[in-house]
């Protein structure tokens, strides 16, 4: 038996998973831990589904469960406490709702583990999550772990998009209530593979929704996001990086220095933070700092100043930078200060600010601008240009190139495709895929910026909606008719989460790289390539091929 057992993201050791270690840097505790807390959130999703079939909310469970999973999201917490306490909090919630249920005189099975045990010890928190136990190698028939699995983690995904709204005061209780019912049916042994596909395409809808209700949020809250150039340079000022995803995180954080004579830079998928109106009003708001989350050990070097994660994205950080890494919202890392938010809700960074201004300012590590801002409506704002050029041959085709960055060096494979594109198509992106080619000089077409970037990954549903556009204008039956290819990295969760949304939207042919999740077993990848058109990346000389003609 192994020590562990993690296959969530596109690195999971040999392609197959990590059983020691992760590649992560998570130990194979935590990871069993975080099984623990998995398996802990089923059963109070389980209960919380029975409750809601009888006509009962469960507001505590609904706020539970997607916190939980949040955490577990690959490089997101490595903070042992963190998971103990959420596990307590977890058994005191699951307890609290049966005791609701026999209230009611509703009744359940109440026989089950899953709504039995306890764990007094923290080594008994850490064996519960053994492989044997509850682990994902608990589920002995290959496919059906593999779709159990490929739900529960497209839930991981769903749960950190909803959060992100959930922080703006921005939710639905259907996406709720569906997401307590999925992880109850990964408990359900009677369920066919055909079921469990259908089940799928079901996270992908509500995928959807949960993009959806996340750009509503952000929109509301900070207004569309629109064409910015963005500075790679740096100030005199001392500074903060800002990383991860959490935009209500920026803008408390650029409220609060204000006037304070510290910048805020941001890093990664902060970036298209920059493309929004609501926070071009704040002068100190600098820049844009580095590249994607798995450079960040060497450019944190460099920053000097203190760094604050707000989502998921941290390598394991060594040596002094751990004393400059604040963490907060479902984030953790030992050693680092973790910031919570205080009675009235809002949290305070002062501390950060206060250690800023005793540090040197950041070191350049290039100069220079890119262009950002492409989400919907400002794409919709250029659909005459676009038209204009796609009727009269200019823009020959487009490329979706969303999803995540990752070490690997199979990925240069995306900023060589990038590059050999012909000079006739058009990049849509969004994630920090983006990194792999959003700063090379490729040129326009009509003064349409050849990568247009829509945002974070939650903003690939930008992409969707004007792919959707586009349809209607060009007046064609199905997305898959438009001359649009996609040919998407992934490496974390909620990179699938995307995928299973445009399964849902009825997209086809989808390449998926550098590598198939290891979490998909040989039948069902034969289900996705049969049903879907799905395929791994090949050679860029073979695909470009295959997309072109």
């Amino acid at each position: 038996m192994s020590e562990m057992f993690c296959f969530q993201c596109q690195e999971a050791a040999k392609g197959t998973g990590c059983t020691k270690v992760g590649v992560c840097g998570k130990p194979s505790q935590t990871a069993n831990l975080q099984d623990t807390l998995i398996y802990t959130v089923k059963g109070v999703s389980y209960l919380a589904n029975i409750l809601r079939e009888n006509g009962e909310k469960t507001k505590e469970a609904d706020d539970y469960m997607i916190h939980s999973l949040f955490m577990t999201i690959t490089n997101a917490n490595f903070d042992e406490a963190q998971f103990f306490d959420k596990v307590r909090e977890g058994l005191a919630i699951r307890n609290s709702l049966k005791t609701l249920l026999d209230s009611k005189g509703i009744t359940f099975n109440n026989d089950m583990d899953i709504l039995t045990w306890t764990g007094s010890t923290e080594e008994e928190l850490i064996n519960k999550g053994d492989q044997s136990e509850v682990g994902v190698l608990a589920t002995a028939n290959e496919d059906i772990r593999s779709l159990r699995e490929l739900n529960i983690i497209g839930l991981k995904g769903l749960a950190a998009y909803v959060h992100h709204a959930y922080v703006l005061d921005f939710e639905n209780d259907e996406i709720y209530a569906f997401m307590h019912k999925a992880l109850s049916e990964t408990l359900n042994d009677s369920l066919t593979v055909d079921q469990l596909v259908a089940l799928t395409l079901e996270t992908g809808k509500f995928s959807v929704d949960g993009m959806s209700l996340l750009d509503e949020a952000n929109t509301t809250s900070y207004g569309h996001p629109e064409l910015t150039k963005v500075d790679l340079g740096v100030r005199k000022n001392p500074g903060i990086l800002i990383s991860g995803h959490d935009l209500h995180d920026m803008e408390e954080l650029l409220i609060q220095t204000e006037g304070t004579g510290v910048d805020v830079y941001t890093h990664g998928e902060m970036l298209p933070g920059q493309y929004y109106p609501a926070f071009k009003k704040y002068d100190h708001l600098a820049g844009n700092y580095g590249n994607a989350w798995w450079q960040q050990k060497a450019e944190f070097e460099t920053f000097n100043g203190p760094i604050l994660f707000t989502t998921n994205c941290i390598v394991p950080p060594k040596g002094e930078v751990v004393k400059r890494i604040f963490t907060t919202g479902t984030t953790g890392f030992p050693g680092c200060t973790h910031i919570l938010p205080g009675e009235n809700g809002k949290k305070d960074f002062s501390e950060i600010i206060a250690l800023a201004k005793t540090l040197n300012s950041p070191t350049e590590i290039e100069t220079g601008e890119i262009i950002g801002g492409f989400a919907h409506e400002q794409v919709f704002a250029l659909a005459d240009k676009v038209v204009d050029a796609v009727k009269s041959g200019a823009i020959r085709k487009f490329f979706v190139m969303a999803g995540c960055d990752g070490r690997m060096k199979s990925r240069n494979y995306y900023t060589e495709f990038a590059e050999k594109l012909p000079k006739d198509t058009i990049i849509l992106t969004a994630g920090c895929a983006k990194y792999r080619y959003l700063k090379l000089d490729l040129g326009d077409i009509n003064g349409i910026p050849r990568v247009l970037d829509a945002g974070q990954c939650n903003d690939s549903y930008s992409l969707a909606l004007i792919a959707l556009k586009l349809k209607e204008i060009f007046e064609v039956e199905s997305i898959n008719e438009l001359p649009i290819a996609y040919n998407i990295a992934w490496y974390e969760q909620k990179a699938v989460t995307v995928l299973l949304a445009l399964l849902y939207l009825g997209v086809k042919d989808i390449h998926l790289g550098p590598t198939l999740p290891a979490f998909l077993s040989p039948n069902v990848i034969n289900v996705l390539v049969e049903n879907f058109g799905i395929s791994p990346i090949g050679t860029v000389e073979d695909d470009l091929k295959l997309f072109l003609g």
